[in-house]
């Protein structure tokens, strides 16, 4: 039996937990639950809910809308996904080394990680322009045809990854640089004593022991990535022809442009899923990829 101290004890804990566990029990694990229980019915937001089973479930399992709108998130995620972490080590190599300004130098790569995504969709939305954006002029300026960009149903998905790649390339390096920083001197040293180059040096010695760096970034970019919309909803509305619209705005489109909110809610927990089944599999790789010091 518990006594009156470990009560005590429990009773502090909980205490402490409150401020934590009561949004967190309001905000997130609520709403999940209220999500299930639409997803089982049929709603549109104003008249009473109807019982489905699950019938929303195989509905959206073999819808087409659905479907493509998973393999426009896929198609988002492979472009992504290694543009961001390629760039991110780029830029967290570059900075590791001491030179003049180098910590004003690094609050401007990360500055458009604390920006508004809707400032930040506009912003490339106008430099993306196919008609008098500044990249297509900096294009023809030197003889190569710009692209139609979000404005083309080929170039809407890549518009967005380069917004995306731009804002969120500052975060990866700021967490690339802490795994870099952490790295014994040691081992780069006596790399160096043994007569490794400056890139023998990077991939047999640095970049192992990055790896539980990089493996946080990749299951943080890959969340961040299947839950991409703000910036695809700016740029191009899912557009054109539907060419860009994602799983988040197939659950938006379905909640307030068609009324289906036991669709929506059925959707969310599918992508829920997805989600989970990629971290859990990403998990049981991890020490496969990673090592620690």
């Amino acid at each position: 039996m518990v006594g009156p101290r470990g009560v005590r004890k429990a009773a502090v804990v909980a205490l402490f937990l409150l401020p934590s566990a009561v949004p967190l029990l309001l905000f997130t694990i609520a709403p999940m639950f209220g999500a299930a229980w639409i997803s089982l019915h049929d709603w549109n937001l104003q008249s009473p809910m109807r019982w489905t089973g699950l019938d929303n479930y195989t509905r959206l399992l073999g819808d087409a809308a659905t479907r493509d709108a998973l393999l426009h998130t896929l198609y988002f995620l492979g472009l992504y996904l290694p543009l961001v972490y390629v760039l991110g080590l780029a830029l967290a190599v570059g900075l590791n080394r001491r030179f003049p300004g180098r910590s004003l130098v690094r609050s401007m790569y990360f500055l458009p990680v604390v920006t508004s995504w809707v400032v930040v969709a506009l912003t490339w939305k106008w430099l993306l322009n196919p008609a008098n954006g500044l990249v297509n002029h900096a294009l023809e300026a030197v003889g190569i045809p710009g692209p139609g960009w979000w404005a083309s149903a080929g170039w809407a998905i890549p518009s967005a990854v380069v917004a995306s790649v731009w804002k969120d390339a500052g975060f990866v390096m700021v967490i690339l640089l802490a795994g870099l920083q952490s790295i014994p001197e040691e081992y780069l040293e006596a790399a160096r004593l043994d007569g490794a180059s400056a890139w023998q040096t990077f991939w047999r010695v640095t970049f192992p022991l990055l790896t539980p760096s990089s493996y946080f970034v990749v299951v943080i970019s890959l969340i961040s990535g299947f839950q991409v919309f703000d910036q695809i909803y700016v740029m191009t509305g899912g557009g054109p022809a539907g060419a860009s619209r994602p799983l988040v705005q197939q659950i938006y489109d379905l909640t307030f442009r068609y009324g289906d909110a036991g669709g929506a809610s059925a959707l969310s927990l599918l992508l829920f899923a997805l989600i989970l089944v990629v971290t859990v599999v990403q998990q049981r790789l991890l020490r496969r990829w990673v090592t620690y010091v």
